[in-house]
């Protein structure tokens, strides 16, 4: 599996790095994901989902169902 959020579908964004002397490479600015496991209480059992950090805060006030919901993902498979 690709490195994306699972719940916000976050990926990595590409761009420059530039130098002192104004040279620019190009980098990868890769998504700060982690692997977590979340209680899902409407399927009284845990979920293991590779989440970005970003979605982890918005989980906490939202819920793992409404999230779910909104990315149209079904937990019983994860």
């Amino acid at each position: 599996m690709s490195r994306t959020c699972q719940l916000t579908r976050k990926k990595a964004n590409n761009g420059f790095a530039i130098s002192h002397s104004h040279r620019r490479t190009k980098k990868r600015q890769e998504v700060n994901l982690q692997t977590k496991r979340v209680w899902w209480s409407e399927g009284n059992r845990w979920v293991k989902l590779k989440l970005s950090t970003k979605a982890i805060k918005t989980l906490e006030t939202k819920g793992i169902q409404a999230m779910a919901k909104e990315a149209g993902i079904n937990l019983n498979h994860y």
